[in-house]
């Protein structure tokens, strides 16, 4: 599946004594079903789905503790490989990891 445009952003939303919101973004207005996965939730492909607008754009909400924290997103069965603006780096399958930084 070719996805036309791609636009991934985040943002912290709040600050919470045991982390702080952040919220995950992601444009993909012809997908079905989109998934955020990463280190923080052991790499489970299902447990974050995420939430579709009516402009095309995903969207899910989490709590995440400070520091440096490896993800990626999960579309319509096939992990998103290019995001542009994304930080990024190896994993062990020859691919990349996004990464976010929550201070």
């Amino acid at each position: 599946m070719k996805v036309r445009r791609v636009k991934e952003s985040i943002r912290k939303l709040g600050k919470k004594s045991d982390g702080r919101i952040t919220e995950f973004s992601f444009y993909a207005p012809e997908a079905t079903e989109v998934y955020l996965a990463g280190e923080f939730n052991n790499w489970d492909t299902h447990a974050l789905p995420m939430k579709k607008n009516r402009d095309g754009t995903w969207k899910k909400r989490i709590k995440l503790s400070s520091g440096c924290h490896e993800y990626k997103l999960m579309m319509d069965g096939f992990w998103v490989q290019d995001i542009p603006e994304a930080n990024s780096v190896p994993n062990p399958f020859g691919t990349l990891n996004n990464i976010i930084v929550v201070k």
